[in-house]
């Protein structure tokens, strides 16, 4: 029987869920068993029992660790003494690094947070909730303070997000443009769509 090999600094179940997500990404959530993550993962399926209860407790361990570093970001950003334009190139920096360094986590936690279980999916989607209030006040103040155009804040929040989710046709693609170049022409196509 196999062990579970972990990396320097990463416990097994850290390896087990950055395993799961590879697999929630190719197969979803809905269709990969648990006997697919530990062919995955190279163990005996009861072997993965000793580091996880379920699927379930892996797709929440993802969620919210995704949740908790945009809001910690947002927190860190929120009170800095910038201007809000800055603060904003910051939050779209992030986030597109995001895409880039944790795609798994990212895009499960946008596309497979529908298969948590209460009082978790109601709690996820609060955070989310708060998330983009906290950041259409953002763009609110930015306007007040005349250094952005007047845009419906909630519409500004939606494109760039959405405009950041975008990246998921990159990762699928020949990958042309080079990271560097996708963060700095949308940040640049993004940030002086807002200023005034």
């Amino acid at each position: 029987m196999a062990k579970i090999r972990s990396k320097k600094n990463s416990s097994k179940k850290d390896v087990i869920i950055e395993k799961a997500s590879r697999l929630f990404l190719e197969k979803g959530f809905g269709a990969a068993s648990m006997r697919d993550l530990a062919e995955h993962v190279g163990v005996e399926a009861a072997s993965l029992y000793n580091h996880i209860q379920s699927k379930s407790e892996i797709l929440q361990a993802i969620c919210f660790k995704v949740a908790n570093d945009f809001l910690s970001h947002l927190d860190a950003v929120q009170s800095s003494p910038e201007s809000v334009l800055k603060k904003l190139e910051r939050i779209i920096r992030f986030h597109i690094r995001m895409m880039m360094d944790q795609y798994e986590f990212v895009y499960i936690s946008d596309h497979e947070w529908r298969h948590l279980p209460e009082p978790y999916l109601s709690n996820f989607l609060n955070q989310r909730r708060n998330y983009r209030r906290s950041l259409s006040e953002l763009v609110a103040r930015g306007i007040e303070k005349g250094e952005m155009k007047p845009i419906e804040p909630y519409v500004a929040v939606l494109t760039m997000l959405s405009a950041i989710s975008g990246i998921e046709s990159w990762h699928r693609s020949r990958k042309t443009v080079s990271p560097e170049s996708l963060e700095n022409n949308m940040v640049k196509y993004l940030i002086d769509g807002l200023k005034k």
